[in-house]
């Protein structure tokens, strides 16, 4: 195991058409959620409600909820992502209906010329329930490719071909910027974007392409 064997089983999935074709095709859609101002606002929801939940129950969720996102008051919401089954209804609420309320400058930022780096950061530091993942994954989710979305599946692999030491239970600012520079080195060596690369690597382990 090293980083031999994990670039040989990277390669193979990306000699499937079937998947890399999928691949590409998520990227661009991706790109044109990005362009529009209220599909990039479902996909911040999304990733709030992603965060110690999962990403196939967010996007069940976020199905539900298009509209509600806008519209419902912060108890409404609750009570429906409560009947929806997410784990923590009244936290998140609270996040979507703070994060409506910032959304103008949201909007702004991620329209800016700003190093991608710094925009994640400014979405860390301003957006209830976002951490470096999520920012990293509502980025790549309109369009970004140079974050890396860093959760149990792509540490678990990491960790299953000699990449990184040990599974940390909690990921500082610090550890998450040395653990995307592996993955960074990774996407270089296969001449692809980071955000291709993680939609590969949740392939390797889910047998699934999600978002």
């Amino acid at each position: 195991m090293g980083w031999g064997s994990l670039l040989r089983s990277l390669r193979k999935i990306i000699s499937d058409r079937e998947v890399s074709e999928t691949v590409l095709n998520r990227i661009k859609s991706f790109e044109e959620t990005g362009r529009d101002r209220d599909k990039t606002f479902s996909e911040l929801c999304f990733c709030i409600l992603t965060a110690n939940y999962s990403a196939e129950g967010g996007l069940r969720i976020q199905r539900e909820c298009e509209e509600d996102f806008f519209n419902l008051d912060e108890f409404s919401l609750a009570e429906k992502l409560r009947r929806l089954g997410h784990r923590y209804p009244k936290s998140r609420a609270r996040y979507i209906v703070e994060a409506r309320k910032i959304y103008n400058e949201v909007w702004k930022t991620v329209k800016s010329d700003k190093d991608p780096l710094e925009i994640r950061k400014w979405l860390v530091k301003n957006v209830l329930g976002l951490g470096f993942k999520e920012a990293s994954h509502f980025l790549r989710n309109i369009g970004f490719k140079n974050l890396a979305i860093i959760d149990r599946h792509v540490l678990r692999i990491l960790h299953e071909h000699g990449l990184i030491k040990h599974i940390p239970t909690v990921l500082s600012e610090i550890k998450y910027l040395e653990i995307e520079k592996i993955l960074s080195r990774v996407a270089e060596e296969l001449n692809i974007s980071l955000a291709e690369l993680d939609l590969y690597l949740w392939y390797m382990d889910t047998g699934k392409i999600l978002k």
